[in-house]
């Protein structure tokens, strides 16, 4: 059995309201929409299933709102196997959420941050010894930067390595370029990166997911491209998340650069075969018998 990894997650925790639409309304119309449901969601959160779901051992920073969504969430974290003793409830403050718009495929996001941006620098404080029995740490940008940036400091003094999804996007100080092993973004992402003087210095740090093109990154100073692999998709929500928890979570447990990226880059694939950001997230037997059978074929 591969060796496990503990991956410490500091991010959101939001409820996805997610709709489905054959039209995109334009402003000021309203549009008959299709399936309406909610689904346990927020970039922290996701990443931590996934990586659960994968085999990691996984340790969540992160806040919720004494309200129905932040109770619900709390207790899917529990099932999922995800430590939560870094999660604090906060009084009088609504739990995030995410409006999703599902359509031809793809989706369209609205984020309200709740309690999510009250994850401050001094809320990672109370937890650093949650962050120093970790083999990595994953981050996202659904908490406030200073927050980032604080935790980066945390983990570099510890010397545990940390992947920084830049999503949803904003500008990266300094700190964030110099304290990461590893930035993620998408192909958007990846443009408004590239705008940044610092960019330059770190690009060999830089892991780009493609959607359907797959992702790129270097190796020994090469530029490299992977493919995607060819499936149904019917909820790309998610993929992005589930790639980076499972990278986390190879990276974690030694594997190598490349085939970490490939594990990934499999595990993303199955998560948009199924609705939801979370309910497509597929297991460690899973992406082992889909990466099998694409070797085979």
């Amino acid at each position: 059995m591969a060796v496990s990894s503990t991956v410490c997650i500091v991010g959101s925790i939001n409820m996805d309201l997610s709709i489905s639409t054959n039209t995109i309304p334009k402003q000021g119309e309203t549009v008959i929409g299709g399936e309406f449901a909610t689904y346990p969601g927020g970039k922290g959160a996701n990443q931590a299933v996934a990586a659960a779901r994968l085999g990691s051992s996984v340790n969540m920073i992160g806040a919720i709102g004494n309200d129905t969504f932040g109770a619900t969430l709390l207790d899917h974290l529990e099932s999922e196997g995800i430590n939560y003793d870094g999660i604090e409830t906060i009084p009088d403050v609504a739990t995030g959420i995410a409006n999703i718009i599902l359509s031809e495929n793809d989706n369209r996001i609205i984020v309200s941050s709740g309690a999510n941006r009250l994850v401050t620098p001094d809320f990672v404080e109370r937890h650093r010894d949650v962050i120093n029995k970790s083999d990595i740490v994953l981050l996202q940008l659904e908490i406030p930067m200073e927050t980032v940036v604080h935790t980066l400091k945390i983990a570099n003094e510890y010397g545990i390595p940390v992947i920084v999804n830049p999503a949803p996007y904003q500008q990266l100080p300094e700190a964030v370029f110099s304290g990461s092993a590893f930035l993620t973004p998408n192909e958007i992402e990846l443009l408004s990166m590239k705008t940044d003087p610092k960019f330059t210095s770190i690009q060999e740090n830089v892991i780009v997911t493609q959607g359907e093109r797959g992702v790129q990154f270097y190796e020994n100073r090469e530029k490299r491209y992977l493919p995607s692999h060819h499936v149904e998709a019917k909820d790309t929500t998610g993929a992005g998340d589930t790639f980076n928890g499972a990278l986390a979570s190879q990276l974690g447990r030694g594997a190598k650069l490349t085939k970490a990226i490939e594990y990934a880059n499999a595990a993303a694939a199955l998560s948009v075969t199924k609705i939801g950001a979370q309910g497509g997230m597929p297991t460690g037997t899973e992406v082992d018998l889909f990466i099998k059978e694409r070797t085979v074929s």
